[in-house]
């Protein structure tokens, strides 16, 4: 394998400098997976370079996690110690920056009952959707590449080779191959926010998604605002919580959603794998939830709570990013929903909406569950409160 210091130092100074906008003096909140210690003690020595007050790592464990999975009481699996919870907390209450290294194998589940899988959210916590909502933490998530995802990616070729791909397409997809990434960038989101801004002036009373194994309509809020690529804290100031990022997004009306859907690429879950997706709704609840794998699991995962079956996002995104073309199924979400539409199961952004009473209306939710259901092939058309249809994603394309 080709050295790649340069490229994690690159990666980290990206999501440190760039994604979370550390300040001097804030506390640097990091997680990371066992396997990725390279780039955790990157984006370490990025944050204290920037002035960080305190980088706090947290670490996390697959294999301890398949060892609960396998051999804990059933009824104990979706037991969450409080110190995590309260950690997070804590980055909230400091006004904190936080970093998540992404980049997993759900393979080292295989064989677990994907029911118990399902139970088991874990490093995920209820607490973050909150936070987020709360728009307390400058924050961002990016990808780490490692040996077990590259072998989950490209399991055709040797370890060292599959490592040095996925390695080339983090770089590319990150746009850590410009001379300036930041500036490239920052190019790539006023595309994303124009679209965006576009979008919002349209004030659409709803989405049409047509397209094969697709007849989904999903009502918006009166005041959905679509945003992308940046967010602003409640002090102002601005991160980008998601690199790479392609996507716009709102927040649906999680009553009003109709249809049947059909996912457009395969997802791994909290340790899950799930593949061929479909649900249908009705009311603006998912009363059908069925996979060609991994059914079970996702069944588990809906019927966590009262809104876990609800809409709480929907994004769209064109074929102009550098993930879609890369015909990659990364099996990590924040790569693989970048690479086409989709929607969020659960958890909803209230940020998006500017009216107090739509905010009030907003799904909640201990879970947030995104699945790709775009592509080339699936038409969007936003519909009108006049009952005009307005054609506004055709082959990938923006319409407006």
């Amino acid at each position: 394998m080709r050295d790649r210091s340069s490229d994690v130092e690159r990666l980290a100074e990206l999501l440190v400098g760039f994604g979370a906008n550390l300040q001097a003096g804030q506390i640097l909140g990091v997680t990371a997976y066992l396997g990725m210690e390279d780039a955790a003690r990157a984006v370490a020595r990025a944050g204290y370079r920037h002035g960080a007050k305190y980088v706090d790592l947290f670490w996390w464990d697959q294999l301890v996690k398949r060892a609960r999975l396998e051999l804990a009481d059933e009824q104990t699996l979706d037991f969450v110690p409080p110190w995590i919870e309260q950690r997070m907390q804590w980055l909230s209450d400091e006004r904190a920056a936080r970093v998540t290294l992404a980049g997993t194998s759900a393979a080292v589940f295989e064989g677990i009952d994907p029911a118990r899988t399902g139970r088991d959210l874990l490093p995920y916590i209820s607490a973050v959707p909150r936070i987020v909502n709360e728009r307390t933490t400058n924050w961002t998530a990016g990808p780490c590449p490692n040996p077990g995802w590259a072998r989950r990616v490209h399991p055709e070729l040797e370890p060292a080779e599959a490592l040095d791909k996925l390695w080339d397409e983090i770089v590319y997809v990150l746009r850590l191959d410009a001379d300036d990434p930041v500036a490239a960038w920052r190019e790539r989101m006023k595309v994303i926010v124009a679209s965006a801004d576009r979008l919002t002036e349209r004030r659409f009373d709803s989405l049409h998604l047509q397209g094969p194994g697709t007849d989904l309509r999903i009502g918006l809020m009166p005041s959905s605002r679509w945003l992308g690529a940046d967010f602003q804290t409640a002090d102002g100031r601005t991160h980008y919580p998601n690199l790479p990022t392609e996507e716009v997004f709102t927040t649906p009306d999680p009553e009003r959603v109709e249809g049947h859907v059909s996912a457009t690429m395969p997802l791994e879950l909290y340790g899950s794998y799930m593949n061929g997706i479909r649900v249908e709704f009705k009311g603006g609840r998912a009363v059908k939830v069925d996979a060609d794998e991994g059914a079970e699991a996702l069944r588990a995962t809906v019927a966590r709570d009262d809104g876990a079956s609800r809409l709480g996002g929907i994004a769209l995104g064109d074929k102009e990013g550098r993930i879609g073309p890369l015909e990659t199924v990364f099996y990590e979400t924040l790569l693989d929903e970048n690479a086409a539409s989709h929607i969020a199961l659960g958890n909803a952004y209230t940020f998006p909406l500017e009216d107090q009473a739509d905010r009030a209306r907003a799904n909640t939710s201990a879970i947030h569950v995104d699945f790709m259901i775009g592509s080339n092939e699936v038409d969007v058309d936003g519909l009108t409160r006049d009952g005009d249809r307005v054609p506004v994603l055709r082959g990938g394309s923006w319409q407006i």
